[in-house]
């Protein structure tokens, strides 16, 4: 799935402000992770910033675009200004997926503005494979029959069941509705 954010302004503050707003709307109830991303900024009268993202649905994150602006004497105590703000909100267990960090000089006052956005997603650590949900581990094991072309042969059904703490009959029931929503999906036929 392809989204975005966009804002255009003549406030560098409003942008910013309507851009990190409008990213925890759009990505706060999506599933998955954010896969891909390119950031578009630019200055003029108006200051335009959009940012594009992929997400795929197959593992799930928390998902987030971060944008921040400072001013300063010059470009690089603006950047420096801009990339502290940044660093104080990233999460420490942040994955980077894009940054981008643009100066923009008034042409009356000549005050420097530096603009920084970063995208990025925080993976869960530490649980437990046998705490997840159905859909967790239904997702999990898609992602293994997907890379062995839904071959389920490729399964040691006793032992998935034994990590996931369930039944074989839950493991076996598990890769029936897998095949069937792939299959059909995919547009093959079951042979």
């Amino acid at each position: 799935m392809i989204v975005s954010v966009q804002c255009e302004s003549a406030s560098i503050e409003e942008c910013i402000k309507e851009v990190n707003e409008k990213s925890k709307e759009v990505l706060s109830n999506r599933p998955g992770f954010i896969d891909y991303a390119k950031i578009s900024l630019s200055f003029g009268a108006f200051m335009n910033l959009m940012v594009v993202v992929a997400i795929d649905p197959k593992v799930n994150a928390k998902k987030a675009i971060l944008a921040e602006y400072s001013s300063g004497r010059n470009k690089e105590d603006a950047i420096n200004k801009t990339l502290e703000k940044i660093n104080v909100k990233l999460p420490e267990n942040a994955k980077i997926v894009d940054v981008e960090v643009k100066t923009y000089t008034t042409p009356v006052t000549r005050r420097t503005y530096a603009v920084g956005v970063v995208v990025y997603n925080v993976f869960e650590r530490g649980k437990p494979i046998r705490e997840y949900t159905l859909k967790e581990r239904r997702r999990l094991i898609a992602m293994v029959l997907e890379a062995f072309d839904y071959n389920p042969r490729v399964l040691n059904i006793s032992e998935v069941a034994r990590m996931f703490g369930v039944s074989r009959d839950s493991i076996y029931y598990d890769i029936e509705q897998i095949l069937r929503e792939s299959l059909g999906r995919n547009g093959r036929k079951k042979a």
